[in-house]
């Protein structure tokens, strides 16, 4: 732990005009604060290391330049040596970059500059905000103990595994009567059930047994081409890629779809709008312009879509419409729809609640889409009701809101009394269309006459909760405060966390603004890097 001490040695470095030398200080005065006078000898003291070096100052100006660099190098060394043999408590003393109080200790020009520790790693977890820091101050939520003692019991225990060559058969091509088979709209024995029924459990789901599901590959349709891409699909398929010419024979009068050669074609009318969706959008949004497409209206459920053309003209007016169908008669719209590039899913309005949770659309479609909204008490009506936002409109474009036949005719007064008594305002009937609005929020329930039908659900009763969960005879409550009709106009929608998300069950509690920020900024980064990295935008994907 002993160094001797260099003096009087010009060096280039003021890093080097000290070392240490005591184990009580660990620093030396350097030569200019020293003494005129020149220091005593001193007796060699016994030295841990295998080596000794002590010159005097005259010897070491007449020395080799060589050997001073090589003096100071072993010097180096040596310090070195020192400092990583010290306990960490005196080497923090020994080489602080912060000058000690103490009498002996240097002058700060003269202290040493060592690099400061590198900083712990440390795992954080929390919200990142706004600017991209990471905010701690958040709750998370309570733990399940359930799921620690699972883990505490199950946790630890370590199977042990073998390695085992196994072959996998390929699986057989399913036949070509196959080709549009749904596992769970197909069940042949399950849907013999229910022919009879007039509810439409026939089209719901119901899916195979354990062991009996699929076991073999859907075939392509023979000649299956890439798709046309999008917005040039909105007009026009390949005929090969959904091989249904039945659809032409049945809608073709209505200006639904048609055929040009190898291709379908769609001119974008429908029953109700044989003139073209573009023309019938234009007159919904004279009849109420607060619809505001694209702006309060950003996202849209059509019941019944056809080929989609509804959805597929909504694109140009900047709302995001979902088309929905049963596999019925009309089994191919909904492979219509997606092959023209518009989003669509089989689901039918029967006996159980769809799946989307409650306030999903800002607007609910309906043109002779072939639903009996009155039968049971209203309670398809009623499921509308749970979807549709607050606020939210009802399009109905049927033979009854404009015909004057006696039997269309009650079924627009049991419709007219059915919205009357759930509190929904007609806005505006006009020619073969009537647009209704749900209220924004409980008052109007709550002021009803006592006995009202229908009347609001339970406070039990969760509106979001949607899988295999039979529909229900009674209004959806709304939230208070307003949560669900607050919603900010799009694009603004789009970055601005809904207090509806204060409603939500799910972990956290004050924290679900930011954990809205966080998962936005996060999914944000992920799609940037799918786009750049696999060339989405090079690719044309739709879908």
């Amino acid at each position: 732990s002993h160094v001797t001490r260099l003096a009087s040695v010009p060096l280039p470095d003021k890093s080097l005009n000290s070392v240490t030398s005591s184990t009580d200080t660990h620093t030396l005065p350097s030569a200019a604060a020293a003494s005129p006078a020149p220091p005593p000898r001193r007796r060699p003291t016994a030295s841990p290391f295998p080596f000794h070096f002590r010159t005097e100052p005259a010897q070491l100006t007449a020395m080799n330049p060589t050997v001073i660099k090589a003096a100071a190098i072993i010097l180096l060394c040596l310090s070195l040596l020192v400092y990583l043999n010290f306990p960490s408590s005196s080497r923090n003393l020994a080489f602080s970059s912060t000058p000690s109080t103490s009498s002996s200790s240097l002058p700060e020009e003269h202290s040493l500059a060592w690099p400061p520790p590198p900083a712990v790693l440390v795992e954080r977890t929390g919200i990142i905000d706004d600017t991209g820091a990471m905010a701690e101050d958040f709750e998370a939520g309570e733990i399940d103990q359930t799921i620690v003692d699972d883990f505490a019991n199950n946790g630890s225990k370590v199977e042990e595994t073998r390695s085992v060559r196994a072959e996998i058969e390929r699986f057989e091509v399913c036949d070509d009567s196959m080709r549009d088979y749904v596992p769970c709209l197909d069940n042949a024995e399950e849907i013999k059930k229910w022919n009879r029924s007039e509810r439409g459990e026939k089209y719901e789901r119901h899916c195979p047994d354990k062991g009996k599901g699929l076991d073999c590959l859907v075939p392509w349709p023979v000649g299956y081409k890439i798709p046309i891409p999008w917005p040039k699909s909105r007009d026009e398929v390949w005929f090969s890629n959904v091989p249904h010419p039945c659809l032409v024979e049945d809608k073709g009068g209505q200006n639904w779809i048609s055929t040009d050669k190898d291709k379908f074609i769609f001119p974008g009318g429908g029953t109700q709008f044989i003139h073209g969706a573009d023309k019938y959008l234009n007159q919904i949004s004279k009849m109420v312009p607060d619809i505001k497409f694209g702006d309060r209206t950003r996202v849209a459920l059509d019941v019944g879509c056809g080929v989609a053309s509804f959805g597929a003209y909504m694109f140009e007016r900047n709302v995001i419409t979902l088309s929905i169908a049963p596999k019925d008669v009309h089994e191919n719209q909904i492979q219509f729809a997606l092959e023209r590039g518009v989003p669509a899913m089989l689901a039918v309005f029967a006996t159980h609640r769809l799946l989307y949770p409650s306030q999903a659309f800002d607007l609910i479609h309906c043109s002779q889409c072939r639903v009996n909204w009155t039968r049971d008490d209203g309670i398809l009506l009623l499921e509308v009701d749970r979807l549709l936002r607050a606020g939210g409109c009802f399009v109905w474009a049927v033979q009854p809101v404009y015909k004057h036949e006696e039997r269309l005719q009650e079924q627009w007064k049991e419709m007219e009394d059915l919205t009357a008594r759930m509190c929904w305002k007609l806005l505006k009937k006009e020619g073969y269309i009537a647009i209704w609005q749900k209220p924004l929020n409980n008052s109007c329930y709550l002021n009803r006459r006592r006995g009202t039908q229908p009347p609001l659900c339970d406070h039990r009763d969760d509106p979001d909760d949607v899988w295999y969960v039979s529909l229900k005879a009674c209004i959806a409550r709304l939230p208070e405060h307003g949560f669900g009709s607050n919603t900010s106009a799009w694009p603004a929608r789009l970055h601005n966390p809904p207090e509806r998300l204060q409603t939500i069950n799910m972990e956290g509690s004050i924290s679900r603004k930011d954990m809205f920020r966080a998962e936005s900024k996060y999914w944000n980064d992920i799609i940037d890097s799918y786009v750049r990295v696999y060339h989405w935008g090079d690719l044309q994907l739709r879908n």
